[in-house]
């Protein structure tokens, strides 16, 4: 398994928006091929500058390549996390993704790890995210990876809501 050493992780700029759409892409191309309907939409290339803007768009660098990208910010989907959740004890990770290339090698493992590591750092309890519910794999690896199924949000305009959150170890006191 890699570990953050052997990756670089930095914020990705607005001239690397080709290198994120493209893992973006890539992933949802990888998603149809096994039956799946998840992502199967543009990039919304608002979105990504926007994160890229205020600095929550990361690309993770194996030997100098894109290999993989996360989105970590403090923007809990209204939709999914409620009052009683209290969304600002959390971060959240979303568009997490990983090129084939670098499939089977734990890179998602080190990304989510890196991000309870930003969360920590941040004084917040949580890590969080919503994944596609029909993906069941999907809820099986975050689940390996620690974290918990909270619930399922079932809106008939979402097909995401399955919401996980990991607890952070280690987290400054005081925030």
């Amino acid at each position: 398994m890699p570990t953050q050493a052997d990756l670089e992780i930095r914020s990705a700029r607005r001239d690397q928006l080709g290198d994120v759409e493209a893992l973006l892409i890539e992933a949802s191309e990888w998603l149809a091929s096994r039956g799946s309907d998840q992502w199967q939409f543009p990039p919304r290339r608002e979105r990504l500058i926007n994160s890229m803007e205020r600095g929550e768009c990361f690309l993770a660098y194996c030997d100098g390549e894109p290999i993989a990208t996360l989105t970590v910010d403090e923007q809990a989907d209204p939709e999914f996390w409620e009052p009683g959740d209290r969304p600002d004890e959390a971060l959240y990770v979303h568009r997490m993704t990983v090129s084939r290339k670098a499939a089977g090698r734990d890179v998602g493992a080190v990304l989510l790890g890196w991000a309870v590591d930003r969360a920590a750092a941040a004084g917040k309890r949580f890590l969080r995210l919503d994944a596609w519910k029909t993906n069941l794999g999907l809820h099986r690896y975050y689940l390996d990876q620690g974290f918990a199924l909270v619930r399922v949000v079932d809106l008939p305009h979402r097909s995401s809501g399955a919401l996980f959150e990991r607890a952070v170890r280690g987290r400054r006191e005081g925030r």
